[in-house]
This record gives C-alpha cells, structure tokens and sequence, in this order.
C-alpha cells in the first residue's frame, strides 16, 4: 500500500483501511498478531503516534483486541464487522457516483439495473 500524504483522507484511517483489507483478502485471520505501531511505523516512515491512532480506531470497532502486554490480534468477528461497515459505507458511496455519473449520462434507472445485472454476470468472484 502506499499511503497518500496529501489526500483529504488521514492517514490513520488509510492504516486501519490498509489493515481491513489485508483480514477481507485473508492475508490477516482470526487470532493473527497485527502489526505493531513501531512495525507500521517504519514500513510507511509515519509517526508511531499516527500508526496507533489507526490501531486504536480497529479496537474500537471490535475489528482487533488487545492481549496485553502481546499486542492486537485479529478478532473473531473482524470480517462480518468489515464487510457490514463496508457495504455500509464504502459500497454506498460507489453507487451515489454511479447514479450521479448515470444522470449526467441521461441514462433511465433501467438503464442502469440492466448495466450493472450484465456486469455482474461477467465479472470474475475474486474481482
């Protein structure tokens, strides 16, 4: 991943993003050791400070828990809590740029069903 400094986005929420994403595509499972801020601190060249803040916001959302004195770990429920918080979010504003893009197009809400029913029919499962 490569953080993006001068995005309105900060960058402990791309951490926490970053991190999401790695349990969403397996790369991180339940009860795997999360990196520490001082590790994501020196794989991204951030400020420990910024790394645990992205930490903490994961604990908060029951997505990691702590085992003291060890480190987080990947909870049980991290991916249900991900995925219902993505499609919450992420998936939600993907489809307002999609009905706003359609409009500026003068496509009918048909239009749109139909293109996005033929796409996913062709697209692959791990797109």
């Amino acid at each position: 991943m490569i953080l993006d400094t001068d995005g309105l986005k900060p960058i402990y929420i791309q951490i926490a993003e970053w991190i999401e994403s790695e349990i969403l595509h397996g790369n991180l499972q339940q009860d795997d050791k999360v990196y520490s801020q001082y590790k994501l601190a020196d794989m991204y060249n951030i400020n420990p400070a910024t790394a645990a803040k992205g930490l903490k916001l994961l604990a908060d959302e029951e997505i990691v828990y702590d085992k003291r004195g060890i480190g987080k770990f990947v909870s049980e429920k991290a991916q249900a809590i991900i995925v219902e918080k993505r499609k919450g979010q992420s998936l939600k504003h993907l489809l307002e740029d999609v009905v706003s893009e359609a409009k500026r197009l003068n496509m009918t809400e048909e239009e749109v069903r139909k293109a996005l029913k033929e796409l996913w029919k062709t697209s692959g499962e791990d797109d």
